[in-house]
C-alpha cells in the first residue's frame, strides 16, 4: 500500500512543469524540458517524501552549481503576486521540494540558507529544513530563532516553535533538546502570548512533546504561565497538557483546577458482563460529592484490555467535565464498542473497566470478553 496515497499524487509532473516554468521566467538559461524529463523518469515509483527529494535533486542538477546563486533563484519563484506566475494550488504543501533543497544542499552555507529559510517559510514551511542547522550550528541558528520569534510574520514565528520541537512528526529528532529542552523553552517563553492562534497551537504542541520526556519541567513552566494568564494563554496551557491529562497526571490536573476528588462511586453497572466481541459494553454509575464544597470534575473511564501475554493494559477515554455541588450526585452512562480496529488487537478473557475522576481511580468492575467461536 502506498504511503500517503492522496498527498503523494499532489507532487506530480504538472507541478514539476510549473516550477520549471517559473524558474525559466527568472533564469532563462534553465533547461526546462530536461528538468521535467528527469523528474518524469523517476517520479512514478516514489513515495511522498522521496518525491520532495527527487525534485530537489533535479533542481540541484539543473540550477547553477553555486549554491547561493541557486537558492536565490528559488526564492524569486515563490511570490506569485509580484511576478504574476501561474497559481500553484495548495502551494504551501506542494512547494516543499524547495525547503528540501535547502535542507539537502545548504548545510555548508549556513548564513545563506538561514536567510533563504526566513523568506521560504512564508510560502512553504521550513520546519524540517531548519533542524540540521540547529544540530550543526546550534549557536548561530538559535540566535536567528530568537530574533525570528519577534518577527512580524506569523509563519516566521511559527517556524521558531515547530522547527525546534524535539519530536516533530516526520522529521529528524533533536536529541539534544530531548535531553535538555532548556534552549527551546527560552524560545517558547517569547511566543507564549503570540497574537496568532497558528503560533500558539505550535507552542502547545511543542510543550506536549517535551512533556513526554520531562513532564515536571512542563508542569513547572505552565504553573508559572498560569498566573495571570489570559484566555488565549489558558487555551494554550490546556492544549499543552493534553497528554499528561490523558494519563491522569495530578500535577497537570491541578494546574487546570481539578483537585483531589472527594467523591463516592455508586451503582456502577456493566452490561452484559459476558460480552461477545463486536458488541457494545454498556455501563452506568453515580458520582456523589461527599465534600463540603463544589468540585470541578474531569471524569474518564479506563478500559484495561487483555494483551497477548495475558496481562492487562489500560487505555483512558474521556467522558465528561463538570462541577458537582456538595451533597449532589451525577448520573452518567456510556456504551463502548469492542470491535475490530487497526490500532489494537483484542484477546478473550477477563477485562476491567474503571472510573477515573481528576486522575484518581474511584472504582471499577470486571467483564468477560468472548471471541467469536469460543
Amino acid at each position: 500500500m502506498s504511503e500517503f496515497p492522496l498527498l503523494k499524487e499532489m507532487i506530480d509532473l504538472p507541478l514539476a512543469r510549473q516550477i520549471a516554468g517559473r524558474i525559466q521566467a527568472v533564469y532563462p538559461q534553465f533547461a526546462r524540458e530536461e528538468f521535467v524529463a528527469a523528474v518524469d523518469a523517476e517520479l512514478h515509483r516514489l513515495e511522498l517524501k522521496h518525491r520532495f527529494g527527487l525534485i530537489a535533486d533535479k533542481l540541484r542538477a539543473h540550477l547553477p552549481q553555486d549554491y547561493p546563486a541557486a537558492v536565490k533563484i528559488l526564492i524569486e519563484i515563490l511570490d506569485e503576486d509580484t511576478r504574476e506566475f501561474e497559481r500553484i494550488e495548495d502551494a504551501s504543501f506542494r512547494l516543499l521540494p524547495i525547503p528540501t533543497f535547502v535542507e539537502r544542499y545548504g548545510l555548508e552555507h549556513p548564513r545563506q540558507s538561514l536567510d533563504a529559510m526566513y523568506i521560504i517559510t512564508r510560502y512553504s514551511s521550513c520546519e524540517s529544513a531548519v533542524r540540521p542547522f540547529i544540530m550543526r550550528y546550534p549557536q548561530q541558528t538559535m540566535t536567528r530563532l530568537q530574533a525570528w520569534a519577534k518577527d512580524s510574520n506569523e509563519h516566521v514565528r511559527r517556524l521558531v516553535s515547530e522547527g525546534s520541537r524535539p519530536r516533530l512528526p516526520w522529521a529528524p529528532q533533536l536529541r539534544e533538546f530531548i535531553a535538555d529542552p532548556t534552549p527551546a523553552l527560552a524560545l517558547l517563553e517569547i511566543l507564549k502570548d503570540d497574537s496568532s492562534l497558528y503560533v500558539r497551537r505550535s507552542v502547545a504542541n511543542h510543550l506536549n512533546d517535551i512533556s513526554k520526556d520531562h513532564p515536571q519541567v512542563v508542569l513547572d513552566t505552565l504553573k508559572t504561565w498560569r498566573v495571570g494568564a489570559s484566555e488565549q494563554r489558558l487555551w494554550l496551557i490546556n492544549h499543552a497538557l493534553r497528554s499528561l491529562i490523558k494519563k491522569g497526571d495530578p500535577g497537570a490536573l491541578a494546574i487546570l483546577g481539578y483537585g483531589e476528588p472527594q467523591v463516592e462511586l455508586r451503582e456502577l453497572k456493566l452490561s452484559p458482563e459476558r460480552l461477545l466481541f463486536g458488541d457494545k459494553l454498556r455501563f452506568s454509575f453515580l458520582l456523589h460529592n461527599v465534600g463540603d464544597k463544589a468540585q470541578q470534575l474531569m471524569i474518564d473511564y479506563v478500559m484495561h484490555f487483555v494483551k497477548a501475554n495475558g496481562k492487562r493494559a489500560p487505555k483512558v477515554f474521556k467522558l465528561k467535565k463538570g462541577t458537582l455541588k456538595p451533597g449532589d450526585s451525577l448520573s452518567l452512562s456510556k456504551s463502548h464498542a469492542i470491535r475490530p480496529i487497526s490500532t489494537r488487537r483484542y484477546y478473550a478473557g477477563l477485562q476491567r473497566l474503571e472510573i477515573q475522576v481528576n486522575g484518581r481511580i474511584v472504582g471499577g468492575a470486571d467483564y468477560e470478553l468472548v471471541m467469536a467461536g469460543d
